[in-house]
């Protein structure tokens, strides 16, 4: 595996490569749902690619920019056992300049639910991200249904600006007892990681009302904060694929979505219907 820290050295390392390029940018602290990316990546791919990046435009004032978990010597085994061909792991530095060209995300998609309580945050993820297409030039590039807003996000800019990239969307995946993984979660206490449990039991409980053939979002998105409570609740959204507001669940186009607060850490966890 070869390891690149800066422009030239990546520019350098995908030289070595021949074929299709398979792309997982990630901001580190990797777990099994990477895992899942990467080898789906190695199986439709020549090549590989991982970048490990905490993006720090995407990270708002008083969030956890400074406290993300780092995992440098692990993530660096892990992305060699997966069989990563090229490691990318660039500084701030690499990344950004002085007064840059920035890509905005869009007016109204960009800035409902993760984009109303974190308003400029997938401006960075977006600028970062078409950075990363630039500099790397893959043809799949593979993100977890989890980031669903960030999934259809990046998904848009890639038609938007007519690049040639195919947008891979992976499964969410989840502990045995239905916590969705994230890197976050180490931050959750015994008692706090199972609080955080509501937030897939709810999901669940929404995906049996559909299958009992109750497709009212007003009331799965009610069953759904009964579970919740007393959690702090962000949001329990219901949309369609296009991230626009439903008033009845039409499978193969629905997307459930929560956000909550589980002791300081803020979560997030959605199923596709």
């Amino acid at each position: 595996m070869i390891i690149a820290r800066s422009h030239q050295e990546l520019r350098e390392a995908l030289h070595t490569q021949s074929g299709s390029v398979g792309f997982v940018p990630t901001m580190g602290a990797l777990h099994i749902g990477h895992r899942s990316l990467i080898e789906a990546a190695r199986k439709e791919n020549d090549s590989v690619v991982v970048s490990i990046f905490v993006n720090p435009t995407q990270f708002l004032p008083g969030e956890d920019l400074s406290k993300y978990p780092r995992k440098e010597e692990a993530d660096f085994k892990i992305c060699e056992l997966s069989g990563v061909d090229v490691l990318f792991y660039p500084d701030v530095q690499t990344m950004y300049g002085d007064d840059e060209v920035r890509i905005c995300a869009p007016d109204v998609r960009g800035y409902i639910l993760e984009g109303a309580s974190r308003p400029g945050h997938f401006d960075g993820v977006l600028t970062v991200v078409m950075k990363l297409f630039n500099m790397v030039r893959p043809q799949r590039v593979y993100f977890g249904k989890k980031d669903a807003q960030q999934l259809a996000l990046i998904t848009q800019m890639v038609e938007n600006f007519f690049m040639n990239i195919v947008i891979v969307p992976m499964e969410t995946v989840r502990e045995k007892d239905g916590l969705a993984l994230s890197s976050r979660n180490v931050y959750l206490n015994p008692s706090e990681r199972q609080e955080a449990l509501k937030l897939s039991s709810a999901l669940k409980r929404g995906t049996e009302m559909v299958m009992q053939g109750n497709l009212s979002t007003v009331e799965i998105t009610d069953a759904m904060h009964k579970i919740l409570a007393p959690l702090e609740v962000e949001y329990v959204a219901i949309v369609n694929r296009r991230f626009e507001s439903i008033s009845k669940v039409k499978i193969g186009d629905t997307i459930v979505l929560v956000a909550a607060q589980v002791g300081t850490t803020r979560l997030i966890d959605n199923v596709w219907m």
